[in-house]
C-alpha cells in the first residue's frame, strides 16, 4: 500500500522446536494441520479462534501494553528501521512494553531499496533492534517490502523486477547469516506481482505475512499457496494495524521458538 499506516516514513514491520528452519517449516505448512483455521478463507470474524495481534511504529507513541494485552493481543511486531537512515525513537520502550505485558514480539524493517542495498538495510536493521533470539517469546525478523510512499509514480522504486528479486534475496541472506532466520515477509498481493514479476522463490522459505483489508484475504502472491499472518485492518481493538496468526497460539509460541 502506498500510505503511511505502517510507519513513520521520513525521506532519507507447543513444545520447542530444535532448529530455526523447523521454526520456518512450521509457519509454512501452518495450513497443513487439520486443527488450524483456513484466513486464506476466512473473514476476520471468522478467524476469531486464532491468535490476534497487532503492529505498532512511532505513529502510536507510548502504547498501553496491559491493555492491550487484556483486550486479546498476543503478538505484536514492533517498527525499529527504514532505509539506513531512520530508527523509530519508541521501539525500545514499545518493545520492551509488548513483552513486560507477556505478547510475543518482533521488529519489522521498512524497506526503501533505491536507496541502499540489501544487505546494507538488513545490516542496519540487525544493529537497531532486528535481532532474533531463542527465547520463546521473539518472533522472527520481518521484512515490510511494499508500495514507495515517497512516488506515487515508481510504486517499485524504480527497481527492475529481476534486481527487486535480488535485493530481496541480499536482505535475506544478511538476516539469515546473522540470526539463523529467514526474515518474514510482508507485503501486498499486488505490490508483490507487480514489482517483483510474481516471484516464487521466496515461498519456500519464507513466512507471508499478508496485507489484505477487504474483509478476506483474497488471492496470494504468486508463489505463496498459504499465509503465515493476516493484517486484516489498519484500525481496530488493538493500537495500529490489526494481525491474526494463522494457528493455534501453542503454534506461534514454538515459530517464535524457532
Amino acid at each position: 500500500m502506498a500510505r503511511d499506516h505502517k510507519g513513520d516514513h521520513t525521506p532519507a514491520l507447543l513444545p520447542r522446536l530444535t532448529s530455526a528452519a523447523t521454526g520456518t517449516a512450521l509457519a509454512l505448512a501452518v495450513l497443513a494441520g487439520a486443527a488450524l483455521t483456513d484466513l486464506a478463507a476466512a473473514s476476520p470474524s471468522a478467524a476469531g479462534g486464532v491468535p490476534h495481534g497487532h503492529d505498532v511504529s512511532s505513529h502510536q507513541k507510548n502504547v498501553d501494553w496491559p491493555e492491550a494485552r487484556a483486550n486479546g493481543a498476543r503478538f505484536v511486531y514492533v517498527k525499529a528501521t527504514e532505509s539506513t537512515s531512520y530508527i523509530n525513537p519508541y521501539f525500545d520502550r514499545q518493545y520492551r512494553g509488548a513483552r513486560q505485558a507477556g505478547l510475543l514480539h518482533g521488529t519489522y524493517h521498512f524497506a526503501v531499496p533505491n536507496q541502499s542495498s540489501g544487505t546494507a538495510q538488513a545490516r542496519y536493521f540487525l544493529s537497531h533492534g532486528g535481532q532474533w533470539k531463542a527465547d520463546g517469546w521473539t518472533l522472527p525478523p520481518a521484512l515490510d517490502i511494499e508500495n514507495n510512499p515517497y512516488s506515487k509514480k515508481h510504486k517499485c522504486y524504480g527497481v527492475s523486477k529481476k534486481k527487486m528479486v535480488r535485493w530481496i534475496w541480499s536482505f535475506s541472506d544478511e538476516v539469515k547469516r546473522q540470526t539463523g532466520r529467514r526474515p518474514v515477509i510482508y507485503t501486498t498481493t499486488r505490490w508483490w506481482n507487480t514489482c517483483t514479476g510474481g516471484s516464487s522463490a521466496f515461498a519456500q522459505s519464507h513466512p507471508l505475512w499478508l496485507a489484505s483489508w477487504h474483509g478476506r484475504p483474497g488471492k496470494l502472491p504468486k508463489g505463496w499457496s498459504f499465509l503465515s499472518i493476516w493484517q486484516y485492518s489498519n484500525k481496530g481493538r488493538f493500537p495500529g494495524d490489526q494481525n491474526a496468526w494463522n494457528g493455534s497460539f501453542g503454534q506461534l509460541r514454538r515459530f517464535a521458538a524457532g
